[in-house]
């Protein structure tokens, strides 16, 4: 080998034996407990605690002081103050809530330098698929029956509906299950109405059912009228009080008296 070649060689050795390794910056490190994780990642409903553990390892001559703190969510740590001796490796366990969307977040630790790193923190919001659906605000009017549908599910709803009204003389009106155009979202209230023509002289309750997919039903009644007996009873005390009137005048004009007898009124009440 030629002078020069052995003095490039030699060069380039000093060279490279000057660049730092970059997870010996700082003389420590941090990343998720375990092997070959770069990241963390989480999963759950939202409001859901995971739990965890992150390591530092201190690989400098020195102690060194570090602190933690969540970055983008909320993370509690067992200890978020740290002074690590040289050489060794410490497992800080923490917790963490599931937001309600996923999200990248990360754990940040700072050394009294001002030196950070930083851990990748991957969360994902599982929701369940929960289907229900409630009828709300039943009212019947002269020409139409109004009431509202909620989504008080996860999950989109088509709802199918079906009508009945049943009076004292019998079935008035019987709609059979039809599936609605609309389509409930989740949370989704919704406000519709049915024709409807009110029987005369007739009490009448109202009965909605509503069904949907995966099981989903609910049902709600009101009633309406006061129906031939309110009538009736209002004849009856009508003819009552012209009767009551009309003894009370002829006694006033001096017609004999009638044969003593007990009195019965409309009360029930014997005087």
């Amino acid at each position: 080998m030629s002078f020069a070649l052995r003095v490039l060689g030699l060069t380039l050795l000093a060279l490279l034996s000057a660049v730092p390794v970059a997870t010996a910056v700082g003389g420590w490190s941090v990343a998720p407990s375990g092997e070959g994780r770069p990241a963390f990642y989480g999963e759950g409903e939202p409001g859901a605690v995971l739990q965890d553990t992150v390591a530092l390892t201190n690989r400098g001559e020195g102690s060194v002081d570090v602190s933690l703190r969540g970055e983008g969510v909320d993370v509690t740590f067992a200890d978020d103050r740290l002074r690590p001796a040289p050489g060794t490796r410490t497992e800080v366990p923490f917790t963490v809530t599931v937001p309600d969307e996923d999200g990248a977040a990360g754990i940040v630790v700072r050394d009294s330098d001002g030196r950070t790193r930083r851990v990748t923190l991957h969360l994902r919001a599982v929701v369940p698929s929960v289907s229900a659906l409630t009828v709300e605000h039943l009212a019947v009017h002269g020409d139409r029956i109004t009431y509202e549908l909620v989504d008080r599910g996860t999950t989109p709803l088509v709802p199918t509906l079906a009508v009945r009204a049943d009076g004292v003389f019998g079935r008035v009106l019987d709609r059979a299950p039809r599936t609605l155009t609309a389509e409930l979202a989740p949370g989704r209230r919704l406000g519709l109405s049915e024709p409807w023509s009110a029987p005369a002289l007739d009490s009448v309750e109202v009965r909605l059912t509503v069904t949907a997919a995966g099981g989903v039903r609910d049902a709600a009644s009101v009633s309406t009228g006061d129906g031939p007996w309110g009538v009736g009873v209002a004849g009856v005390v009508a003819a009552g009080g012209a009767l009551f009137v009309v003894r009370r005048r002829r006694r006033r004009r001096g017609d004999a008296p009638e044969p003593s007898c007990a009195e019965v009124e409309l009360t029930g009440a014997v005087s």
